[in-house]
């Protein structure tokens, strides 16, 4: 309880960015920390699931940006201890204790991205670039894990990397069009809207065709499944067929129920 009070502090609390969020324009998010038992005391593994949503112009829906699952965090905590972040010298004087944060503040750095680049062209590039300094300078040592290229086949690195590496500029074009250009048009202009999303789904289709170890288009596509449905199941019977084909690609796990709904 104390860890969970001193997280939503760290979390709420500290100024992330310089830019000015009204109260209806901050980001509904959820992080679950989940502890598994160790063998020494004050020393824990965890997962975390990170999930964030977006609101949508002219309605009250959320719409799913980000859904992830990291099972690589291990951390020391002492109850009551001071949770502390600093930007410039991410790993402090115990690497283990400064894991916990560093975890944390690379997500709320990705989160914020996120956010940013569905409303704006390259707006999330620069917390992009503060996620990735978290990882250039990520804390080392035993049990600590995720944070570099060979930590297994999704992690923080490769993540990151999928959003800041030349070449990957067509999944932020995507995470605009989606959002802005196709979602947030449906109120008042339904076709154009959908038209647009369609188009995003095929530009995730093409980063993931021409990138084997992508994770941002599954990241993406996770929690998607409600809304893309509701968005196509009135459209046209080719537009169906290029939708499903493209899901093929980006959202294989779902298709079966896609199916289901759509052809």
């Amino acid at each position: 309880q104390t860890l969970q009070t001193s997280l939503n502090n760290f979390l709420n609390n500290r100024k992330w960015t310089s830019e000015t969020y009204k109260v209806q324009e901050r980001i509904g998010c959820n992080f679950l920390l989940n502890l598994e038992s160790t063998d020494e005391l004050n020393l824990y593994k965890a997962s975390l699931t990170i999930q964030c949503a977006r609101p949508i112009f002219n309605s009250t829906y959320l719409s799913p940006l980000i859904n992830f699952k990291d099972d690589n965090i291990a951390f020391k905590y002492q109850e009551f201890q001071q949770l502390e972040f600093n930007d410039n010298r991410v790993t402090g004087n115990d690497p283990s204790v400064s894991n916990l944060t560093a975890v944390f503040a690379y997500y709320v750095y990705m989160i914020i991205g996120f956010d940013a680049a569905s409303f704006s062209k390259g707006a999330g590039d620069k917390y992009f670039q503060k996620a990735q300094n978290i990882v250039n300078n990520a804390p080392e040592g035993r049990g600590i894990s995720g944070w570099r290229l060979f930590d297994g086949q999704r992690n923080r690195f490769i993540l990151i990397d999928n959003l800041t590496k030349s070449g990957m500029e067509k999944i932020h074009e995507a995470i605009y069009t989606y959002y802005r250009d196709g979602v947030d048009q449906m109120s008042t202009k339904f076709d154009i809207g959908r038209d647009m999303v369609l188009n995003a789904l095929i530009t995730m289709q093409e980063v993931q065709e021409e990138n084997t170890n992508t994770m941002v288009v599954p990241i993406l596509m996770q929690g998607k499944y409600t809304e893309i449905v509701g968005i196509f199941e009135n459209a046209n019977k080719p537009m169906k067929k290029q939708l499903l084909n493209t899901l093929s690609a980006i959202d294989l796990t779902n298709l079966n129920k896609y199916k289901e709904k759509l052809e």
